[in-house]
């Protein structure tokens, strides 16, 4: 199947894009955009891949689900669009850096600006129907994005992972520690973020241990 997505990951991927699964989640996927609204917009669903390629990749950050609201999914975890006030999460995110890295809180919720810089905002399910938090789990998209960071635990050396509660840390538990920095707490919502998400250094920390392999830091 010809996935438009960069092609170094194409190159990665294209054994899972040939799996009968994959044929599958296309298929209700596409059936999805054709009869509801879904997010992000169909040409966004890899915007994580295109905007951050394989071999550029320094810090994976891992999400749930895309936002459901009308102009916030923008195929990249945790982050919208400008102009869209930035979701609780993110604010709790934001908070972090400053208190780790004392630097001033960004205004704009849109984190292409990390993406570009080789941080991959991956999300486990790409897609999601409006209103509907969770409706496209379960069809394949988990499966996918487990064999995304397998590619990168197994070909890819001294990358940092992020893992933000207990969903993240499940998904990322067969990642190489001995070849990568993985950093875990609890997640940044408001339900959780005051009890080891603030004070967690992960942002620090990241910079430090890519500097340490000869890598630049992230600009947060």
């Amino acid at each position: 199947m010809d996935v438009k997505i960069e092609e170094g990951w194409k190159s990665q991927l294209k054994d899972e894009f040939d799996k009968p699964y994959f044929s599958e989640l296309v298929r209700f996927v596409k059936e999805e955009y054709r009869t509801k609204t879904i997010y992000p917009p169909s040409n966004l669903i890899f915007n994580a891949f295109n905007c951050t390629p394989f071999n550029e990749v320094k810090v994976v950050i891992v999400g749930q689900d895309p936002y459901h609201q009308p102009h916030q999914a923008q195929g990249l975890c945790f982050s919208v669009n400008d102009g869209i006030r930035i979701p609780p999460s993110l604010v709790n995110i934001y908070k972090e850096i400053h208190l780790d890295l004392d630097t001033p809180i960004s205004s704009s919720g849109n984190l292409e600006r990390w993406a570009k810089q080789g941080v991959l905002l991956l999300n486990a399910t790409l897609t999601v129907s409006a209103g509907a938090a969770g409706s496209h789990q379960g069809k394949g998209w988990e499966q996918f994005t487990d064999s995304v960071i397998d590619s990168l635990s197994i070909n890819r050396n001294n990358l940092v992972f992020m893992l933000w509660g207990s969903y993240a840390q499940k998904k990322g538990a067969n990642i190489d520690q001995k070849k990568h920095l993985v950093m875990k707490s609890v997640h940044p919502s408001p339900l959780s973020a005051h009890r080891g998400f603030f004070g967690n250094k992960h942002f620090s920390r990241a910079n430090e241990y890519l500097i340490s392999k000869g890598k630049s830091p992230i600009e947060w």
